[in-house]
């Protein structure tokens, strides 16, 4: 279980493909800045929300209190995905209305997204999405972003590197 999570920020953002849009939905870790869970979707409802926390949940094991962030979206308020927060302890906390900022973290990631991957791609169907997001997400910025709130380090080693210190074991830097 990782144990840094303790405020978590989601948003969405539509991706172009040949015939209209597809959906993400993603979860961020804001301690790490890590994506913790995703969603892709032809539909922009609560089930694309809430496929993305239903991953999030289990790869994270999250404490009860940890706060959820979102913005004032009807896909994070419906019922379904309102019951999942509240069942799971979590503390629901949304962006003022037309306050951007809120949200600043989320919003940084999608324009990172936006402008390492999906300005450089031309999707033709969902399935090309399917199969580019989770590699940008896993292996290009959870593994390889550096960020400079982080030391210089991506998500996945920082987060690394602070298990290992509250377990007592030595931290390595390569």
């Amino acid at each position: 279980m990782i144990t840094s999570i303790k405020y978590g920020g989601s948003d969405i953002t539509y991706i172009r493909i040949a015939n209209g849009f597809v959906y993400l939905a993603v979860i961020l870790d804001l301690y790490s800045h890590k994506v913790i869970g995703w969603a892709i979707s032809k539909r922009i409802d609560g089930d694309l929300t809430l496929d993305a926390l239903n991953m999030a949940i289990p790869r994270r094991g999250p404490p009860r209190g940890v706060i959820h962030h979102s913005d004032r979206g009807v896909q994070y308020l419906c019922e379904k995905y309102v019951m999942r927060l509240n069942s799971n302890g979590f503390h629901i906390f949304c962006s003022a209305k037309g306050n951007p900022y809120d949200n600043a973290w989320v919003e940084s990631f999608m324009a990172t997204l936006k402008k390492n991957e999906l300005h450089m791609m031309r999707y033709e169907t969902i399935l090309d999405v399917i199969e580019s997001i989770p590699r940008f997400i896993e292996d290009i910025y959870n593994e390889g972003r550096l960020h400079s709130s982080l030391g210089y380090l991506p998500p996945s080693e920082f987060e690394d590197n602070h298990m290992n210190q509250i377990e007592g074991r030595p931290v390595f830097k390569l």
